[in-house]
């Protein structure tokens, strides 16, 4: 199924920190946009083929428009650069219909939100709805350098006594240690719903110091892969609907070989975070590469990222 996108302009360009702009998306004819809600992302489709996927960071209420920010990262794949460089007020953008993958639990009594870096974007969507809905909220938003901190003023005014737990440091990517996780995951209420967002060496500390906390109280989102895609090939996949049978040989992905044969499956991150690409899988056993599927999900073997993850099988027949 091809996937439904709508088109956008963008309004206004906005700077929020170092590196980081945000970006309003409206009707251009006016009207109403898809509603979303908080924790939601959009798939931007951007020039050659490139496809990416942004969190939205207003309050779902408000249907006007969608609020994207992009951090002009240094190893970008060409989506932020494209952003940064190119695009500009004015300019028309093709976006997807949003998808939700980190939804907000209305109901908790109480909820943590922990961010690094451009990983505050959807947890300041969450903060909207949570002070709509009178919720408690603590905010732990570390960040490089205060400069380099987006929203900082937002989120002030939406509660102005607010104690934000900056911490700002030099971000250590190779240890994670940008603030203790553990002691705040420690703190956290007993019923506390905790939410994890930035980069991978965070989460991995938020998910390991959040291991004996209940399952359904834990949500993290990754922007970026957590494993090397699987590249070893040597297996071919046959297309169940379409009757269909593509070699994936070594250096390419599935989604590579199946694109390279003319097939076009939905699509995002390329990465396995966003989860566009979850196929159903008919026959044969995955090799998971993903962190959008729960290790559940990966043990039963019955979908697969084909963006990233590969075979274990000579076979794997698809329901594409």
């Amino acid at each position: 199924m091809t996937e439904r996108v709508i088109s956008v302009r963008v309004k206004r360009m906005t700077y929020e920190a170092e590196g980081i702009n945000s970006y309003e998306l409206v009707p251009p004819d006016g009207g109403e946009l898809d509603p979303f809600t908080a924790g939601s992302h959009v798939d931007l489709h951007l020039p050659d083929k490139m496809i990416r996927s942004y969190s939205l960071s207003n309050d779902q209420r408000e249907r006007h428009r969608y609020v994207i920010a992009v951090n002009k990262d240094a190893a970008s794949r060409g989506g932020s650069s494209f952003l940064h460089d190119h695009v500009r007020v004015g300019d028309i953008l093709t976006v997807s219909a949003p998808k939700n993958n980190f939804p907000l639990h209305e109901d908790a009594e109480s909820s943590v939100l922990i961010a690094g870096g451009i990983g505050i974007t959807p947890l300041l969507s969450m903060i909207h709805r949570l002070e709509f809905l009178g919720r408690r909220w603590d905010l732990f938003y570390a960040a490089r350098t205060r400069a380099a901190a987006a929203f900082l003023d937002e989120i002030g005014s939406l509660r102005p006594n607010v104690h934000l737990n900056l911490h700002v440091d030099v971000d250590d990517e190779r240890s994670g240690r940008m603030f203790d996780v553990a002691s705040i995951v420690k703190q956290a209420p007993a019923q506390a719903h905790l939410y994890c967002c930035g980069p991978a060496p965070m989460l991995e500390a938020f998910e390991a110091a959040a291991a004996d906390r209940p399952e359904d109280c834990v949500h993290v989102e990754y922007f970026q892969a957590r494993d090397a895609p699987a590249l070893e090939g040597g297996f071919e996949v046959r297309l169940a609907r379409s009757n269909r049978t593509v070699t994936v040989e070594a250096g390419r992905t599935i989604l590579d070989s199946l694109l390279e044969a003319g097939i076009t499956p939905n699509y995002a991150c390329s990465e396995g975070v966003c989860g566009t690409c979850e196929t159903r899988v008919l026959e044969g056993i995955p090799d998971h590469r993903d962190q959008y599927l729960s290790e559940e999900e990966q043990a039963s073997n019955k979908a697969i990222m084909i963006c990233c993850s590969g075979s274990r099988t000579r076979t794997l027949v698809l329901d594409l």
